[in-house]
Protein backbone atom coordinates (compact mmCIF):
# COMPACT_ATOMS: atom_id res chain seq x y z
CA UNK A 1 0.00 0.00 0.00
CA UNK A 2 3.05 2.30 0.97
CA UNK A 3 5.72 2.98 -1.71
CA UNK A 4 9.13 4.19 -0.57
CA UNK A 5 10.83 5.37 -3.69
CA UNK A 6 11.99 8.89 -3.29
CA UNK A 7 15.16 8.29 -1.37
CA UNK A 8 14.30 10.23 1.09
CA UNK A 9 12.07 10.14 3.89
CA UNK A 10 10.38 13.61 4.07
CA UNK A 11 9.58 12.89 0.14
CA UNK A 12 8.14 9.46 0.91
CA UNK A 13 5.66 11.12 3.28
CA UNK A 14 4.81 13.80 0.45
CA UNK A 15 3.71 10.76 -1.89
CA UNK A 16 0.99 9.47 0.84
CA UNK A 17 -1.33 11.39 -1.74
CA UNK A 18 -1.32 9.78 -5.23
CA UNK A 19 -2.17 11.50 -8.24
CA UNK A 20 -2.74 14.72 -6.62
CA UNK A 21 -3.90 16.36 -9.82
CA UNK A 22 -6.46 14.42 -11.11
CA UNK A 23 -8.08 12.17 -8.58
CA UNK A 24 -6.08 12.33 -5.19
CA UNK A 25 -5.96 9.05 -3.80
CA UNK A 26 -5.69 9.21 0.21
CA UNK A 27 -3.35 6.74 1.77
CA UNK A 28 -3.09 7.79 5.50
CA UNK A 29 -6.75 9.11 5.64
CA UNK A 30 -7.19 7.59 8.75
CA UNK A 31 -5.37 7.86 11.99
CA UNK A 32 -4.62 4.17 11.66
CA UNK A 33 -3.30 4.31 8.30
CA UNK A 34 -0.90 6.80 9.41
CA UNK A 35 0.16 4.95 12.76
CA UNK A 36 0.97 2.52 10.06
CA UNK A 37 2.92 4.16 7.41
CA UNK A 38 5.22 5.45 10.44
CA UNK A 39 5.98 1.43 11.18
CA UNK A 40 6.13 0.51 7.22
CA UNK A 41 9.01 3.55 7.03
CA UNK A 42 11.05 1.67 9.85
CA UNK A 43 10.35 5.03 11.64
CA UNK A 44 9.49 3.14 15.17
CA UNK A 45 8.83 -0.69 15.60
CA UNK A 46 4.84 -0.80 16.95
CA UNK A 47 2.20 1.83 15.98
CA UNK A 48 2.37 5.17 17.30
CA UNK A 49 -1.33 6.43 19.23
CA UNK A 50 -2.82 8.69 16.71
CA UNK A 51 -5.93 10.98 17.46
CA UNK A 52 -7.92 12.88 14.09
CA UNK A 53 -5.62 16.56 15.48
CA UNK A 54 -2.43 14.42 15.36
CA UNK A 55 -3.44 13.05 11.83
CA UNK A 56 -4.42 16.51 10.56
CA UNK A 57 -1.07 17.95 12.00
CA UNK A 58 0.20 14.98 10.23
CA UNK A 59 -1.51 16.38 6.81
CA UNK A 60 -0.24 19.96 7.23
CA UNK A 61 3.29 18.92 7.30
CA UNK A 62 2.74 16.61 4.39
CA UNK A 63 1.64 19.44 2.14
CA UNK A 64 4.21 21.63 3.49
CA UNK A 65 6.78 19.10 2.41
CA UNK A 66 5.29 18.87 -0.44
CA UNK A 67 4.87 22.63 -2.02
CA UNK A 68 8.54 22.72 -0.53
CA UNK A 69 9.61 20.18 -2.84
CA UNK A 70 7.85 21.15 -5.84
CA UNK A 71 8.05 25.00 -5.50
CA UNK A 72 11.21 25.13 -6.78
CA UNK A 73 10.18 22.94 -10.05
CA UNK A 74 7.51 24.95 -10.93
CA UNK A 75 9.45 28.32 -10.62
CA UNK A 76 7.89 29.62 -6.83
CA UNK A 77 10.46 29.84 -4.07
CA UNK A 78 9.58 28.65 -0.29
CA UNK A 79 6.40 29.81 1.40
CA UNK A 80 7.42 31.21 4.61
CA UNK A 81 4.49 29.71 6.96
CA UNK A 82 6.30 26.21 5.45
CA UNK A 83 9.51 26.61 6.01
CA UNK A 84 8.14 27.59 10.04
CA UNK A 85 6.45 24.64 10.19
CA UNK A 86 9.11 22.55 9.60
CA UNK A 87 11.23 23.77 11.21
CA UNK A 88 9.24 24.03 14.24
CA UNK A 89 8.41 20.32 14.19
CA UNK A 90 12.10 19.37 13.60
CA UNK A 91 12.55 20.80 17.17
CA UNK A 92 10.56 17.73 18.36
CA UNK A 93 11.92 14.89 20.59
CA UNK A 94 13.48 12.38 18.17
CA UNK A 95 12.86 8.64 17.99
CA UNK A 96 14.75 6.57 20.73
CA UNK A 97 17.01 3.98 19.16
CA UNK A 98 17.65 1.43 21.65
CA UNK A 99 19.82 -2.07 21.61
CA UNK A 100 17.70 -5.21 22.90
CA UNK A 101 18.61 -8.75 22.99
CA UNK A 102 17.42 -10.68 19.60
CA UNK A 103 18.21 -14.25 20.35
CA UNK A 104 21.84 -14.56 20.21
CA UNK A 105 22.55 -10.96 19.27
CA UNK A 106 21.30 -7.56 19.45
CA UNK A 107 19.07 -5.53 17.70
CA UNK A 108 17.65 -2.08 17.27
CA UNK A 109 14.32 -1.38 18.80
CA UNK A 110 12.33 2.08 17.91
CA UNK A 111 10.16 3.84 19.80
CA UNK A 112 8.10 6.98 19.76
CA UNK A 113 5.29 9.15 19.82
CA UNK A 114 3.46 10.68 17.04
CA UNK A 115 5.22 13.88 17.49
CA UNK A 116 8.82 11.60 17.31
CA UNK A 117 7.55 11.06 13.76
CA UNK A 118 6.82 13.85 12.60
CA UNK A 119 9.81 15.35 14.12
CA UNK A 120 11.44 12.33 11.74
CA UNK A 121 9.74 13.67 8.79
CA UNK A 122 10.45 17.72 9.68
CA UNK A 123 14.25 17.00 9.66
CA UNK A 124 14.51 14.69 6.76
CA UNK A 125 12.72 17.68 5.42
CA UNK A 126 15.08 20.57 6.68
CA UNK A 127 18.24 18.30 5.70
CA UNK A 128 16.63 18.23 2.05
CA UNK A 129 15.93 21.27 1.19
CA UNK A 130 18.77 23.19 3.13
CA UNK A 131 20.82 20.40 1.45
CA UNK A 132 23.18 19.81 -1.69
CA UNK A 133 20.33 17.40 -3.07
CA UNK A 134 17.47 20.19 -3.10
CA UNK A 135 18.85 20.77 -6.75
CA UNK A 136 18.08 16.97 -7.38
CA UNK A 137 14.42 16.99 -6.94
CA UNK A 138 12.29 16.05 -9.09
CA UNK A 139 8.63 15.32 -10.06
CA UNK A 140 7.67 11.94 -11.94
CA UNK A 141 7.26 11.98 -15.52
CA UNK A 142 4.29 9.48 -15.81
CA UNK A 143 1.09 11.61 -16.19
CA UNK A 144 -0.87 11.21 -13.53
CA UNK A 145 1.94 10.58 -11.21
CA UNK A 146 2.74 13.22 -8.86
CA UNK A 147 5.65 12.08 -6.64
CA UNK A 148 8.50 13.51 -5.83
CA UNK A 149 11.93 11.62 -5.78
CA UNK A 150 15.53 12.73 -5.07
CA UNK A 151 17.30 11.72 -8.80
CA UNK A 152 20.61 10.20 -7.46
CA UNK A 153 21.20 8.64 -10.97
CA UNK A 154 25.09 9.44 -12.32
CA UNK A 155 24.04 11.76 -15.19
CA UNK A 156 20.72 13.18 -13.15
CA UNK A 157 18.62 11.98 -15.81
CA UNK A 158 15.90 9.60 -14.05
CA UNK A 159 12.69 10.30 -15.17
CA UNK A 160 10.22 8.00 -13.38
CA UNK A 161 9.66 7.52 -9.60
CA UNK A 162 9.73 4.13 -10.11
CA UNK A 163 10.57 2.63 -13.18
CA UNK A 164 9.09 -0.67 -12.20
CA UNK A 165 6.12 1.60 -11.46
CA UNK A 166 5.20 4.57 -13.56
CA UNK A 167 8.84 3.93 -16.23
CA UNK A 168 7.35 0.59 -17.69
CA UNK A 169 3.88 1.80 -18.12
CA UNK A 170 4.76 5.32 -19.73
CA UNK A 171 7.01 3.26 -21.80
CA UNK A 172 4.19 0.85 -23.01
CA UNK A 173 1.91 3.50 -23.17
CA UNK A 174 4.07 5.19 -25.88
CA UNK A 175 4.41 1.98 -27.14
CA UNK A 176 0.65 1.84 -27.97
CA UNK A 177 0.59 4.93 -29.15
CA UNK A 178 3.11 4.84 -31.68
CA UNK A 179 1.50 1.47 -32.93
CA UNK A 180 -2.04 3.68 -33.56
CA UNK A 181 -0.75 6.24 -35.07
CA UNK A 182 -0.54 6.47 -39.15
CA UNK A 183 2.96 4.89 -40.28
CA UNK A 184 3.38 3.01 -36.91
CA UNK A 185 5.25 0.15 -36.87
CA UNK A 186 3.01 -3.12 -38.33
CA UNK A 187 1.27 -5.51 -35.46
Amino acid sequence: MFTFWSGNLALDFAGTVGHRETEPVEMIGTPDLLAAWAVAAGLLDEPPAVDAEGRDRAVRLREAVYRLGVGPLRGRGPAEADVALVNALAAGSPVVPRLVPDGAGLRVSRTGDLDAVLAAIARSAAELFGGPDAARIRQCERTVCTRLYVDTSRGGSRRWCDMRECGNREKAAAFRSRRRAPGGPVR
